[in-house]
């Protein structure tokens, strides 16, 4: 898995705000040396090669065929679907229901900008939370694994092919796992969202599994990472602890249902959960910082005045990410690229990068700005931000090298990626055994099967990249990389009038 080897309205009623006052005429058809609105089209196309289950009639990445057909089997449910989170064939769910959420939060704040790529982005959701309803069709048990990450890792085989263990995991009420039940509430609270006026029925089941999810999360606490801890780590260790999902999924809770309820238990509980704590990292296994922009809008737009504090919290992360100002902890690469740790450090970048465009839309709608210990940062300096990295990504970098597969004229030849690195079905349909397929992993022959709009981990400190399979710190791409992407292309596409 790419992130942590070792360590890692739009429903309508938002659109009248989102579409005039956040973004500002001024933002508009300006010249770009990108084509922002291509890289959207590929960031979705990707998410259908990680598709695991029987593939639908339309599916655009062709090479990929059924897979996992028996999952749940084990332990006699059914677990066909979802996502397999990076090269790998292992269905972990904590790192898939963030994707999730954030492919709906991608939504919910741009997806009046996506135009035709809207039914492509909700088709990516809804892959998801069909199997995440799956998974959580019991009460006090969530299946949160499928798979064994140790015994398919000794393998290099297509998902197509796969021999090894389908492991079941799942939580329940004496081996709790609190930080992947909030974070899957989070994902079916948000996409209730994104399918509230166009599937009002998938909507409700949605939000009613979300609340139950959430109770169960809040009511069993424990680290998933100590109860399941020989399977889950050191790949989706969570070492942020349970708190932030706490509060995430609290926070997306009151967003879907206007609930009283939720309101008090951030109003109560917020600070104990982390609301103002200074960590400045925000992906699949920490949410503070994600939490505090989500919580701020209630305060900024919807004028929730109990929320005060969060326009603050929002601002400390915001400004230990500008370069130069007070308060700021980032490291940036020679070359200008948002740098946090060695293994998949693009995951950082494009939900950073998300974060800046979506409270910038916050900020412009409320007429407010970023206080950075006297130093004032607009929202357009917020844009500019999240535009220079997404440009690095796409390939204004030392290298020349967009590091999205299948965009621009240079891009990452051998990730590491089993399904991309070898044969597909159709051009070898013998079946490849585990361990033949190594041969091919180590090699430095071209991936034969172009993963269209995968991201991979990206260069390291210093700007390098060797593009090698084996390297998956740098070559691996996975879901959760490309999921707050979406949002920021979306934005940029339509910024210069690309869509």
């Amino acid at each position: 898995m790419a992130a942590s080897f070792y360590s890692l309205l739009l429903v309508i009623v938002f659109a009248g705000a989102g579409a005039g006052a956040a973004f500002p005429a001024q933002h508009r058809h300006r010249v770009a040396t990108h084509n922002y609105k291509d890289a959207l089209t590929k960031s979705l196309i990707f998410f259908e090669g990680q598709r695991s289950g029987k593939l639908p009639s339309n599916q655009r990445i062709t090479w990929r065929k059924n897979s996992g057909l028996s999952d749940g089997a084990a332990m006699k449910v059914d677990l066909v679907g979802g996502y397999y989170d990076a090269g790998d064939n292992i269905k972990f769910g904590f790192p898939m229901a963030f994707t999730t959420t954030m492919l709906s939060w991608s939504v919910l704040e741009f997806g009046g900008l996506m135009k035709s790529e809207l039914g492509n982005a909700k088709d990516a959701v809804r892959w998801a939370t069909d199997y995440l309803l799956k998974a959580t069709a019991q009460p006090d048990a969530i299946y949160v694994q499928v798979g064994d990450a140790t015994k398919d890792h000794a393998c290099w085989e297509r998902p197509e092919d796969m021999d090894t263990p389908r492991t079941v995991l799942k939580i329940d009420r004496n081996t709790p796992g609190t930080e992947v039940a909030a974070e899957t509430a989070a994902a079916l609270a948000s996409a209730s969202l994104v399918f509230r006026k166009s599937d009002r029925a998938y909507s409700k089941i949605l939000l009613k599994r979300a609340i139950r999810v959430f109770e169960f999360a809040d009511k069993y606490r424990g680290s998933y990472s100590n109860g399941l801890k020989k399977f889950v780590c050191p790949y989706y260790c969570s070492y942020s602890g349970y708190e932030d999902e706490l509060l995430w999924g609290a926070a997306w809770l009151h967003k879907a249902t206007r609930s009283p309820k939720y309101l008090n238990y951030i109003q109560t509980n917020g600070q104990s959960l982390g609301g103002g704590e200074t960590d400045n990292t925000f992906g699949w296994d920490n949410k503070h910082a994600g939490a505090r922009i989500l919580l701020s809008k209630a305060f900024l737009v919807q004028k929730l005045q109990s929320l005060h504090d969060y326009k603050g919290h929002a601002d400390n992360f915001i400004c230990s990410l500008i370069p130069g100002a007070p308060f700021s902890q980032s490291e940036y690469t020679p070359g200008g690229l948002l740098f946090k740790m060695d293994d998949s450090n693009m995951q950082y970048v494009t939900s950073a990068s998300f974060l800046l465009v979506t409270y910038a839309k916050y900020l412009t709608q409320a007429k407010k700005v970023v206080n950075c210990g006297g130093s004032i940062v607009t929202p357009k300096r917020l844009r500019s931000i999240a535009k220079k990295q997404v440009d690095y990504l796409l390939g204004d970098n030392p290298l020349k090298m967009s590091y999205m597969v299948g965009y621009g004229p240079r891009y990452p030849r051998r990730i590491h990626h089993r399904g991309s690195s070898l044969p597909s079905i159709s051009a070898h349909p013998a079946k490849i055994t585990c361990g033949s397929g190594f041969s091919i992993m180590h090699s430095e022959i071209p991936n034969p099967n172009i993963l269209i709009g995968a991201v991979v981990g990206g260069p390291d400190e210093k700007d390098h990249f060797p593009d090698e399979r084996s390297d998956y710190f740098q070559s691996e791409p996975a879901t959760y990389i490309n999921a707050p992407l979406v949002g920021a292309l979306s934005y940029l596409a339509h910024s210069f009038g690309q869509i």
